[in-house]
């Protein structure tokens, strides 16, 4: 029998979403004021914030800086990530559950401990300040993101699949490339678009990282913050934000429909 939640529960959870959703959309609305200023509500609307950013050089080299590690780092991500996930699902080791919390401790040590760690390691690698390292960096957090969406459609595959293949003449890579590797495709596809996201957003290892010829987005964006406000900070945020949305809504669909396929 269905109980419909208490009135102030739902009067509750509202004023959450509400409290969380309402900064954004303030931001959002402020983008398309006219003025040189941030002002609520703003007197006009307008598009002068959003062409200031497409016509700046700053902005559109950290925007294309910040496609290019993403892009690449997700696929490193995606790859290595999808065969841990296959090692510690299918694999019997000693030591597996120490290899486990190795491979998800990016997700648990503090950012400003991994992001000073990096610092000291890149620096002596002569690799600080180059998309190489900025690559590797951010393959390394988005990485973890991969293995628990991998591993989550890899306990829900059905194993009996697999060894018929197996039985029917085909090979360990043949098996994984024609049976396993499509059935867990909305994991690897939702592990994928998380890394983007980690990648795309990150800013306190990327600020470690940095030089003057190499900044990502949300670095130029935390650098412009702190010495001036300026609108065009608004218009960039509407932008990441829907941005944002698409590509959670994209992971969670590809989930969803993983979870249906199973």
């Amino acid at each position: 029998m269905n109980r419909r939640p208490h009135p102030l529960l739902v009067v509750c959870v509202v004023l959450i979403g509400v409290f969380l959703i309402a900064p954004t959309v303030i931001v959002i609305i402020m983008s398309f004021s006219t003025l040189s200023s941030l002002r609520f509500p703003p007197p006009d609307l307008g598009l002068r914030w959003y062409r200031n950013f497409w016509a700046s050089p700053e902005w559109t080299t950290a925007t294309w800086t910040s496609v290019k590690v993403a892009v690449l780092a997700t696929a490193t991500a995606t790859v290595l990530g999808t065969l841990t996930a296959l090692g510690l699902m299918r694999g019997r080791f000693p030591l597996k559950s120490w290899v486990t919390g190795l491979v998800l401790s990016p997700m648990i040590v503090p950012i400003v401990i991994i992001a000073v760690g990096t610092y000291i390691l890149f620096v002596d690698w002569r690799l600080q300040g180059t998309l190489f390292g900025f690559v590797v960096a951010h393959a390394c957090l988005g990485f973890p993101l991969v293995v628990v969406n991998v591993a989550a459609s890899l306990q829900t595959l059905d194993r009996n699949l697999e060894m018929a293949a197996q039985n029917l003449g085909a090979g360990p890579i043949r098996t994984f490339t024609k049976i396993t590797l499509p059935l867990i495709m909305p994991g690897v596809v939702a592990g994928a678009l998380f890394a983007f996201i980690e990648s795309w957003d990150e800013v306190v290892v990327s600020a470690f990282l940095a030089s003057p010829f190499m900044r990502t987005l949300p670095v130029v964006m935390w650098t412009v913050v702190r010495s001036q406000i300026d609108p065009t900070i608004a218009a960039l945020a509407g932008m990441l934000t829907t941005l944002t949305i698409v590509l959670l809504s994209g992971a969670l669909l590809a989930r969803n429909l993983g979870k249906q396929g199973t």
